[in-house]
């Protein structure tokens, strides 16, 4: 059950549907908040009581921009049942909101698990190998955050850092465009200078080893690090139907 206000769900329709009028294609923005939900263009077609063919046109561009009344059941539509979901990603964008655009740009994607998962689970899940084991004692993983490193560390202030990890800071935190993976670890050091921070595992996407000086941080700082080469759309698909499952 969600606990947000329908105040602020009304500021984020409102934000949704002026972004997907005021774009240049209007289809693509569709898409992007459909996606962003998590919702299949079947799943939206149910709900809208449309078909499929009509969602995939609009974001294609096919057929023209959404009508008002089309465009407000889209909103109603994708919003209602995230909130039927439990919310998160909602209370995800009002984080986001509250600290701006480039922020909301850094996040990929974030969820609370209503169960805590094993770390071998979830690390199995995304194919991780570990780089710097777990303390012997280590907690489960309670949730994940995927943060564009890049975006993160050029425009994101590090004492905001922490605002990253939702409701709970036990969680993954997986960076993706690393190099070498020293400035994930350096960001850890600037969170927990600012707050009682220590996520369940630090995530690199994509790095055959980290930086030597990242390592260091997180054995320094008794943070588990692994790293996984697993493509990003196929973890972000293992990412949600592990949330899904733990959820069901």
């Amino acid at each position: 059950m969600h606990n947000i206000d329908k105040g602020i769900v009304d500021d984020i329709a409102a934000r949704i549907a002026g972004e997907i009028v005021l774009s240049e294609s209007p289809g693509k923005a569709m898409r992007k908040w459909r996606e962003y939900f998590g919702l299949s263009q079947i799943e939206l077609a149910v709900r809208l009581n449309t078909t499929p063919s009509v969602i995939s046109d609009y974001e294609s561009g096919r057929r023209k921009s959404p009508g008002a009344r089309f465009l407000k059941k889209f909103v109603d539509a994708v919003l209602g049942i995230e909130l039927e979901r439990g919310g998160y990603k909602i209370q995800l964008l009002i984080q986001q909101l509250s600290l701006g655009e480039k922020y909301w740009l850094a996040v990929i994607d974030m969820r609370d698990f209503y169960s805590p998962i094993p770390f071998d689970t979830f690390l199995r899940s995304i194919r991780g190998t570990v780089i710097v084991p777990p303390p012997v004692d280590y907690m489960d993983v309670h949730g994940y955050t995927v943060v564009d490193s890049i975006k993160l560390i050029l425009d994101v202030p590090s004492h905001e850092y922490f605002k990253l990890y939702g409701t709970t800071t036990q969680r993954a935190a997986i960076f993706i465009n690393v190099k070498y993976g020293r400035s994930p670890l350096i960001a850890l050091k600037s969170m927990m200078a600012f707050a009682n921070f220590r996520p369940s595992v630090i995530i690199l996407h994509n790095v055959e080893r980290p930086d030597y000086l990242g390592i260091e941080i997180a054995r320094k700082e008794r943070v588990p690090l692994a790293i996984t080469n697993m493509p990003m759309d196929e973890m972000l698909e293992q990412l949600r139907g592990l949330g899904k499952k733990e959820e069901g």
